[in-house]
């Protein structure tokens, strides 16, 4: 028997859904400077971070971490196979992230051999004709910058912005465009989706690890303790601007933005908070990306609010790892909002689905680029998409369990092993046309 959310559910789906994202394009082909990626971040692939703050916390006893990174996909050393892969599969883009806890990985020492290590890869990737895409913060910060209170010192926006300029200043001038901060907004999301008792079992892991630094406070970009989060918005807005700042007076020409966790927000009812939670996720974010070049978008699935809070998906919904909806369409309406709160082009800095069922991500990619399409025959500047992911990859307090990835990865040989949706996205890519 279905109960009334339920039934609300059912028909927000259908009230919901803007029209433009349900219909097709008007026109399948996309523009020809248009960017097609896909996207990793250096913890989660490149293996053995040991200087990082999550290696930390993944290694504590008690841990929120399902399991520790350990050698990830061996990217660090595999990097130049990977490369070729994004190649093979016919894209023209790579967004993959240089590693701080690598560069600095004390305070104040820099290691120049790290950075000639991403170098070669920004040059492997021109070398092939990628666009290489870079992040310079994808969660993960030094484990002393994470035990000296990572973001929430008032130290942390000029320890990041010396890190931009170092690392601009040795690689700037062959990126594209750079993402300073990935997801900062990411805690707030999950402030209502995760359950007390993960909240208490993070917080009891950033303990344990500040007692065993004999430390005051551990605290990193993706987890943290709830009384931390007010704090740690604060800190990691000044950090985006001083690293823009940074970045800037060193490559002035060069775009620069930040990547935000997006939903599909669709409001309910006359009395909906969808509007209210908009605010509260992403209000300052958003405000902030009117003064940058881009904003990155990354979402993942839509989000039914109602006039108490969120609703269930839909009964009969397709369903990724975790239980939550797969919607193609919510892509298209999270770009429409992005472009309509900021007034700034769009890069789809991260889309995909976790499921073992490589079926239901070979149909979701087109049905959500159809969406993304329709958006920008509405108007909306998209200057490209990154799926996520390249490779099945660590999934942070998740493990290894979530697949996202185009190509599986043999935890034992390394070896990499395209999946069919990688060739469907590939052909899109190829054609440059749905």
């Amino acid at each position: 028997m279905l109960d009334r959310r339920t039934l609300l559910a059912t028909a927000a789906a259908l009230m919901a859904t803007p029209a433009a994202a349900a219909r097709k394009p008007t026109n399948p082909k996309f523009p020809e400077a248009f960017l097609w990626g896909a996207a990793t971040a250096p913890h989660q692939i490149e293996g053995n971070n040991i200087a990082s703050d999550l290696w930390w916390l993944e290694n504590q006893q008690p841990t929120i971490f399902a399991q520790p990174s350990g050698d990830a996909c061996n990217s660090f050393e595999l990097w130049e196979a990977d490369l070729d892969i994004v190649k093979a599969m016919g894209l023209n883009c790579y967004r993959f992230g240089i590693e701080w806890a690598r560069i600095e990985p004390e305070k104040g020492l820099f290691s120049q051999a790290m950075l000639d290590h991403y170098k070669a890869v920004i040059d492997g990737c021109r070398a092939r004709g990628l666009t290489p895409i870079v992040t310079y913060s994808h969660f993960t910060a030094p484990r002393w910058f994470s035990a000296q209170g990572g973001w929430t010192n008032p130290e942390s926006a000029s320890l990041f912005a010396r890190y931009c300029d170092k690392a601009t200043r040795a690689l700037g001038q062959g990126i594209d465009r750079v993402i300073t901060l990935n997801e900062p907004n990411i805690l707030l999301l999950l402030k209502p989706m995760l359950p007390p008792k993960v909240w208490d079992i993070q917080k009891l892991t950033l303990e344990t690890a500040a007692r065993r630094l004999g430390v005051d406070r551990f605290v990193s970009a993706n987890v943290a303790g709830l009384d931390d989060l007010p704090a740690l918005q604060s800190g990691l807005l000044a950090a985006h601007k001083a690293g823009k700042a940074a970045i800037k007076a060193v490559r002035s020409d060069l775009p620069v933005g930040f990547s935000l966790a997006m939903m599909d927000d669709q409001a309910v009812g006359k009395a909906s908070v969808r509007d209210r939670m908009r605010r509260e996720l992403y209000g300052e974010w958003l405000e902030l990306a009117k003064a940058d070049d881009f904003i990155g978008v990354q979402n993942y699935e839509r989000a039914l609010w109602g006039d108490k809070g969120r609703l269930p998906a839909p009964s009969g919904a397709t369903v990724n790892w975790s239980g939550s909806e797969v919607w193609g369409p919510s892509l298209g309406g999270a770009v429409r909002y992005a472009h309509e709160a900021t007034g700034v082009p769009i890069l789809v800095s991260e889309h995909g689905v976790g499921t073992d069922d490589d079926a239901i991500r070979a149909r979701f990619i087109p049905e959500a680029l159809a969406g993304l399409k329709a958006a920008m025959d509405d108007g909306v500047p998209v200057l490209g998409y990154c799926h996520w992911s390249l490779l099945d990859n660590f999934e942070w307090i998740f493990g290894y369990k979530p697949k996202f990835g185009l190509v599986s990865v043999d935890p034992q040989s390394f070896a990499r092993t395209p999946k069919p949706s990688a060739a469907i996205y590939g052909a899109i890519a190829r054609r440059n046309a749905l």
